[in-house]
């Protein structure tokens, strides 16, 4: 579908591509990796068409569509939430428009004219299309992925001016999985979604028809959805298959053979150029010589990639703390007419790990500033337990950096206690070397300033760390630096953080934030998410129950004749149901053999350049809406068939 050909980017000395290649089919779910600065961005801007390599190519079939969303920076305004979002079949709707158009056109028509018989065919084959495209689900399928990203009914009228950053990438995103381009590319698409949003975009990607390529920090959500991996290095493009932790075991067993290979490669370099120089000068081995000669400057030299730093950062033992760390009673919270907490109450203990979820705008960073000490509330009661120290980062912290500081003077300024070689020696861990510590912080880049932040915390006297979203610009590997050193922490910690991969090995408490409370649950994220699901399923199989048995109580009232009557309709209802579902399921298994045909050529990449490979992919689009129409009946009929046979059972 696409290739990407021998691609090079170079930004003064520094190389971000290398003759990068690698091609991406229909339906991969591929995760972009690499360190910060290695060029994740950039691939997918090149991709988008938004920056062009300096040599190379990306070849692409025509009928390839690609839909971009950036990290931030996308505002909308000028519309309501909804018609900003409806906007996204812009080609539906002036469709649309155009037959509204044409039939109040035919009103002046003398009905007898050419133009009037035109002008209604062409309104025909315009509403056949408007058909085919099923109009009619546009609306509940825009509130679906906007109730999915967690808009509220009272949302879908509201300005898009209204909305926050955060918000207005969620605004950009459902626009983006509506109009379904045939390549998605995402960059860090969770950043603004709750744990409740991210678990739904994770089935809604599943589901996605075209192909993904996607940049994310966050371990679960890459393995949850993709089975290849890009990884970027050093200017180097490497493809993997499988998650991202299969990645992780296959790229680590591929450089253990890259630097096994080159030993190798290195002893046969060393006895050639050692017999090169023993017998350059005698004649009888001068062809030997010459033969040696050439054949080491053919070889293909193996290059050792060298390893990216990442952060080394440990805790220091932290002093005892009392066996309450901190309580908080009956807090209530406003910002004017707004209500955040009402009534809330939480007590933390020593050895506890915390992680909050909550839906956004629920107050989860509220929170952690009410428990740091730095935001009033209007009503309740804080009380630190004996000997608590807590140190607080704040999900803004890098932004609250000063600018004409050097980075050694803002962890000096920090009240650490530390001296300057201990402070200096902290800096080193998050990859501050030599000269690096006296750069002013104004000059820094955003993982730069996000790591010094973390430090400037994380090297205070301290037994209760309160974290808001910790690992915002840290790469994978300084996460999981970040990672171990907390899960070896004497204290306790409370966690803000969208990236569940991040907090799941490490906590054993979840905080679950809502408007009327707080609940707090044993185990981690995951542990949670599973709890709230299960009980969604068992208070639907509570209601089907329930209902269940006043449908049998109603049976059991039946007098012999009135069953048979019942039986008899019924039989008479399931004929057509079962004739329709079958002759379906038929034509389901006809379609899904001429997609794994098509799929099967489409495999090759030299089938794009023939010639009806245009109009064979044109038609594999169109089959697969079919297909996706189809099933969607079929599971309606067969819930259909289902229920009345179950009825049929019980008379």
């Amino acid at each position: 579908m696409i290739f990407l050909r021998n691609l090079k980017l170079q930004y003064g000395e520094r190389h971000i591509f290398r003759d990068a290649s690698a091609s991406i089919g229909p339906g991969d779910r591929i995760g972009l990796v690499g360190s910060n600065g290695a060029g994740k961005t950039t691939l997918l801007r090149i991709l988008a068409e938004e920056e062009a390599p300096d040599d190379g190519s990306i070849d692409k079939a025509n009928y390839v569509t690609i839909g971009y969303l950036p990290q931030d920076g996308i505002v909308t305004s000028g519309k309501s939430l909804y018609t900003e979002v409806e906007s996204a079949f812009s080609d539906i709707l002036e469709l649309k428009k155009r037959i509204e158009e044409a039939t109040h056109e035919l009103q002046s028509l003398d009905t007898e004219s050419k133009v009037y018989q035109s002008t209604l065919e062409k309104i025909g084959d315009w509403e056949q299309t408007l058909e085919e495209q099923q109009i009619e689900k546009l609306p509940s399928l825009i509130e679906s992925v906007l109730h999915g990203l967690g808009f509220a009914e009272a949302d879908m009228n509201r300005p898009t001016d209204e909305f926050s950053g955060g918000w207005q990438m969620r605004i950009a995103l459902a626009k983006l999985l509506l109009t379904g381009p045939s390549l998605l590319l995402l960059d860090e698409p969770t950043n603004h979604l709750d744990i409740t949003s991210q678990r739904w975009l994770e089935k809604y990607l599943k589901r996605y028809e075209g192909a993904i390529l996607m940049v994310s920090h966050d371990r679960a959500f890459l393995d949850e959805i993709c089975h290849r991996t890009f990884e970027l290095t050093q200017g180097s493009l490497n493809v993997y298959q499988g998650s991202y932790s299969k990645y992780v075991e296959q790229s680590k067993a591929r450089k253990e053979q890259l630097v096994r290979s080159f030993k190798n490669q290195q002893k046969e370099i060393e006895r050639t150029e050692r017999f090169i120089e023993r017998f350059r000068y005698k004649a009888s081995k001068a062809s030997q010589v010459q033969s040696r000669i050439k054949a080491l400057d053919k070889i293909d030299r193996i290059e050792i990639e060298s390893d990216e730093e990442s952060i080394a950062f440990t805790f220091p033992p932290c002093p005892r703390s009392g066996q309450t760390v901190i309580a908080l009673e009956n807090i209530e919270k406003s910002f004017g007419d707004l209500n955040i907490f009402k009534k809330a109450s939480i007590r933390i203990e020593r050895g506890d790990r915390i992680a909050v979820v909550g839906v956004n705008g629920s107050g989860k960073s509220t929170l952690a500033k009410i428990i740091a000490g730095i935001e009033p509330f209007q009503d309740g009661k804080r009380e630190l337990g004996p000997n608590t120290l807590i140190a607080y980062f704040a999900q803004h912290q890098a932004e609250e950096l000063e600018p004409e500081l050097s980075v050694l003077e803002t962890l000096e300024n920090s009240e650490s206690g530390q001296s300057t070689t201990q402070l200096r020696t902290a800096l080193g861990a998050f990859l501050f070397h030599g000269d690096d510590v006296f750069k002013k912080t104004r000059i820094l880049s955003g993982g730069e300033r996000n790591r010094l932040a973390l430090a400037k915390i994380l090297t205070r006297k301290a037994n209760f760390l309160v974290l808001d979203e910790p690992t915002n610009h840290l790469d994978m590997r300084s996460q999981e630096a970040l990672q171990k050193a907390l899960s070896s922490y004497d204290g306790a910690f409370l966690i803000v953080s969208h990236n569940r991969a991040f907090v799941d090995s490490i906590v054993t408490r979840t905080l679950e934030i809502r408007k009327d409370g707080f609940s707090l649950y044993p185990g981690n994220v995951t542990d949670y998410l599973e709890h709230i699901e299960n009980k969604i399923d068992n208070d639907s199989t509570q209601s089907s129950s329930t209902s269940e048995k006043t449908r049998s109580k109603a049976s059991a009232q039946l007098t012999p004749k009135q069953r048979r009557q019942a039986r008899a309709a019924l039989v008479a209802d399931l004929s057509p149901i079962r004739k329709r579902h079958d002759s379906i399921e038929k034509r389901i298994a006809s379609l899904e053999s001429s997609q794994r045909e098509l799929e099967a050529k489409m495999s090759d990449p030299e089938y794009f350049k023939l010639p009806e490979a245009k109009a064979s992919m044109a038609k594999h689009d169109r089959d697969q809406e079919t297909l996706e129409s189809l099933y969607e009946e079929w599971t309606r009929l067969t819930e259909q068939l289902q229920s009345k046979e179950d009825e049929l059972e019980k008379l």
